[in-house]
């Protein structure tokens, strides 16, 4: 995809490369991704050591939005761990320093795997946000855009409705503390044959027909005046 916002000619593909700043982080949790490579191949967490037998936290769970408010774990070996605090680690904790930073942000995006859903918040509860209704149109706009290119189905909701509840996510704090308007988080390819394990020949395909939703999302935000 930033191959595409850098080289690409495509009008629509221009506009929003060129309208928009982008912030982008690859990686979130670089400690655990070298771990994946290292030793364990699906490891989540973080590796910050928690006891003499367990190591890691949920990055995922761990931020100072309704913490432990749900789908979390209090026990340091579980890979669903929270932490023994919001903001613990310091991948959360610098990562949402340096959101803070960003001026007028009107959008975030939040990449996983795998499931091929595309969601709004909140994780913590099943009760629409403010603006849910209008999320839930871009969103099922951008879901419709995005199964034309390779014909892959995205169902879309709120995080607790479609997949499960789980507090104290990244996507729930940018939401709820800094009340940006435009959240989705993407659970990408696939729906069970390879899950985490998504062949390489598939990478390149995601990404586009991903980058053909982020644009309605953009475009479809701008309409209603969110930036």
């Amino acid at each position: 995809m930033l191959n595409e916002l850098l080289t690409s000619q495509d009008a629509a593909v221009r506009n929003i490369a060129e309208n928009y700043d982008w912030y982008v982080v690859p990686v979130a949790n670089p400690d655990g991704y070298v771990y994946t490579h290292t030793t364990t191949r699906l490891w989540r967490k973080t590796r910050s050591r928690q006891n003499v037998l367990c190591y890691g936290v949920d990055p995922n769970r761990n931020w100072d939005y309704m913490f432990n408010q749900g789908g979390t774990s209090t026990t340091p070996c579980s890979d669903t761990f929270s932490g023994p605090a919001p903001f613990s680690e310091i991948e959360t904790r610098t990562l949402s320093e340096y959101i803070r930073t960003i001026p007028n942000l009107s959008t975030y995006l939040d990449f996983h795997s795998s499931g091929q859903l595309l969601m709004v918040p909140y994780g913590h509860t099943r009760e629409p946000l403010d603006n849910y209704y209008e999320l839930m149109e871009i969103g099922t706009k951008a879901a419709v855009k995005l199964q034309e290119r390779h014909g892959s189905f995205y169902q879309v909701g709120n995080i607790a409705e479609i997949i499960y509840v789980a507090s104290g996510s990244s996507l729930d704090w940018v939401k709820g503390t800094l009340q940006t308007p435009l959240t989705f988080a993407y659970e990408l390819r696939d729906t069970g044959e390879y899950g985490f394990l998504l062949p390489p020949e598939q990478i390149i395909p995601t990404a586009e027909e991903t980058l053909d939703s982020i644009i309605v999302i953009l475009e479809e935000g701008k309409a209603l005046g969110y930036h």
